[in-house]
């Protein structure tokens, strides 16, 4: 298992994330321009991941935008074998999600809510307004 030190608590909150749903392989926790925040994976590495998911979040935006849609909800990849989430947590991070052919994505969609409120309350503690 890899995981970036400096951000402890948010590899909690990600370790449990990946516990509770059947499936899910990695997780890795970054910011908007692509900087990796906190990570609990074991096959990837999470600053390509966050990286990636900067970019595929910024086009996704953009698409959503010129397709007329509302707000960006979520981005997902699907390949074989593996599946990808990205999910916005506030207006400054990404939570990225790895799961395998197994995903739970019913019980990944129940728990995401609850992760993302969790990684938004610990970004604000780290960053006071």
């Amino acid at each position: 298992m890899s995981s970036l030190p400096a951000h402890e608590p948010a590899v909690e909150v990600l370790t449990a994330l990946r516990a509770t749903v059947t499936g899910l392989t990695e997780t890795v926790l970054s910011t908007v321009d692509g900087l990796a925040v906190a990570a609990d994976t074991e096959s990837v590495h999470p600053d390509s991941v966050a990286a990636l998911c900067a970019a595929a979040h910024s086009l996704a935006l953009r698409l959503a935008h010129e397709v007329g849609g509302g707000p960006l909800c979520e981005v997902v990849t699907r390949s074989a074998g593996r599946c990808v989430v990205i999910e916005t947590v506030g207006d400054r991070a990404l939570l990225t999600v790895v799961g395998d052919e197994g995903l739970d994505m019913i019980a990944l969609r129940r728990e995401l809510h609850r992760t993302v409120e969790r990684l938004e309350e610990l970004l604000r503690w780290d960053n006071p307004a």
